[in-house]
């Protein structure tokens, strides 16, 4: 029972670390693979490079009307585009009388005008800037991952509704995404946010444990708990507990109802009260 308990307690810790290492093995790549297709937006700043003029080079602030000004061209539309279509546009535009083949190469410096909310059961919730290719575990770093033993195991995504993109409509469904299978590795659960994407990682509900055992009171339940999981949650049963006459006590549809002979390796649910009796002597 104890051990089961330590496991239990570590099991957001192994969550986390898992997700960081996941983080630094895969998003730097993932992000390189897709920062070419980031829409650029005001206020963001782009590193720019030519090699044939090193004057030219330097950091430029898109303004609010999507352009700004860049030396020989004069205002240049960067707003609405992708790295990769304003890269070729200013290379058309420095081959137009300036250069025979020019060698452009542009960059996000600072991402400005996209972001991300992550908020619930995190460490540091709040505004996250969107950088190009930006994955849910990484958001979720960056808020500082979930807090422990109040995070439910669950991620709760609003989208926004943008032309081209898919989104929420009114009263559709939260996209749901597990803890767990962002653990192992999941390509679908990992999935790339988009610009004002509202991540909520749920609160854990919870179950009552009651009688026989040396912790009673309410407990966290997770994803497919077992009653043997709830006790350990408990502290264990003690000596004296019945564990062949355990009851759940359970709500549905706004009834009362009483399950009786009850295995250790049944399945519980959130607002479940488990009752442990004294056994006969």
């Amino acid at each position: 029972m104890r051990h089961l308990l330590r496991l239990r307690r570590l099991s957001g810790v192994v969550i986390l670390l898992t997700l960081a290492a996941v983080y630094a093995r895969g998003v730097v790549v993932a992000a390189r693979q897709t920062a070419a297709n980031y829409i650029i937006g005001a206020q963001d700043v782009l590193s720019v490079t030519v090699l044939e003029d090193d004057k030219l080079n330097g950091k430029y602030t898109v303004e609010a009307d999507g352009s700004f000004s860049f030396p020989l061209i004069g205002r240049i539309k960067a707003g609405g585009m992708t790295i990769r279509d304003f890269e070729a546009s200013l290379k058309a535009k420095l081959k137009d009388g300036f250069f025979v083949n020019p060698q452009v190469s542009v960059a996000v410096e600072q991402y400005r005008s996209q972001r991300v909310f992550v908020t619930g059961e995190v460490r540091v919730p709040g505004m996250i800037p969107l950088t190009g290719g930006m994955t849910l575990v990484e958001a979720l770093t960056r808020a500082g991952g979930a807090s422990g033993v109040t995070a439910s195991g669950e991620v709760a995504i609003v989208r926004q509704k943008q032309p081209g993109k898919p989104g929420n409509k009114d009263g559709d469904e939260p996209i749901r995404v597990n803890l767990r299978d962002l653990e192992t590795g999941g390509r679908t659960a990992n999935m790339e946010l988009q610009d004002g994407d509202t991540i909520y990682v749920l609160r854990a509900e919870s179950l009552y444990v009651f009688g026989e055992v040396k912790s009673p009171g309410a407990h966290n339940v997770q994803q497919d708990m077992t009653v043997l999981q709830a006790l350990a949650l408990a502290g264990g049963a003690t000596p004296d507990a019945a564990l062949n006459r355990i009851r759940i006590i359970r709500m549905e549809k706004g009834q009362r109802k009483e399950i009786k002979n009850v295995k250790l390796s049944d399945l519980v649910k959130a607002g479940d009260t488990i009752i442990v009796p004294e056994r006969y002597f």
